[in-house]
């Protein structure tokens, strides 16, 4: 599936209004994470002037979007630069103390609004991965945090809980027996054609040799295993969307 066809799917597009109808209408908008610049454009057509941040500099051309090549833990802004900041789909690949820094800055840059979007309380043993130069097992998407609720006003302390919408349903988890025996079978049905980079060793991930026999008897287990405990689970949305304020106190 191509950019467009998923951009289109209705998963997707559940997702992309939900987030879009949260941003409120502004001057300023900081896009961090914006990757093609999808959502810098998007809110191009409310704000008087998007800056549309990434790693490496985004090939965006369009009047009203700044791009800019950055690091979401050392934003070079100065404190409240910003109407609103948007950041959806990051959070969840920052490790350590990373992810820590990111949400200060975000907190920091922000003048009024702050809109973050992240997986809701994903099991990111689900879909795993197996690096096949280094033999790390990497969670899907290179997704190494996991969110609730508690843990996002805990990330943003200074900023006030305005709304949330969750989107989607899903019943994907899995237990340490069915982990152990995807890992001893190479976790063959892993994301493996994800663009993230083994989190251990930074190389890409490659699809799965052959298995053997062992190896599908284990899966096979695994799956089965994993098929009667999602019969009992109780579904949950895939992600959380949420609006923060800062207090004019804060600016």
């Amino acid at each position: 599936m191509d950019l467009k066809e998923y951009r289109e799917s209705p998963r997707e597009q559940a997702r992309i209004e939900s987030l879009l109808t949260l941003i409120p209408d502004g001057e300023t908008a900081l896009d961090v994470g914006t990757r093609d610049g999808y959502f810098a454009q998007r809110m191009a057509a409310r704000y008087a002037r998007v800056t549309a941040l990434d790693l490496e500099l985004p090939d965006i051309s369009h009047p009203k979007i700044h791009p800019v090549k950055g690091n979401i833990g050392a934003l070079e802004f100065p404190d409240n630069s910003f109407d609103t900041i948007f950041c959806a789909e990051v959070l969840e690949h920052l490790p350590g103390d990373l992810l820590q820094r990111a949400c200060a800055e975000l907190s920091r840059v922000t003048r009024r609004n702050l809109v973050i979007g992240v997986p809701y309380r994903q099991d990111t043993r689900v879909g795993r991965t197996t690096c096949y130069s280094c033999g790390a097992h990497n969670p899907p998407w290179g997704h190494v945090n996991s969110f609730d609720d508690d843990k996002l006003k805990r990330l943003f302390p200074g900023l006030s809980w305005e709304k949330a919408d969750y989107v989607g349903s899903n019943k994907e988890v899995t237990n340490w027996l069915s982990v152990a025996l995807m890992d001893a079978a190479g976790n063959p049905y892993g994301t493996y054609l994800q663009e993230e980079t083994c989190v251990a060793c930074g190389k890409h991930l490659v699809p799965p040799p052959p298995r053997g026999l062992r190896q599908k008897v284990l899966a096979r287990t695994a799956e089965l295993l994993n098929k009667g405990q999602r019969r009992l689970a109780a579904p949950r949305p895939n992600w959380i969307h949420i609006l923060f304020t800062k207090n004019s106190g804060n600016t």
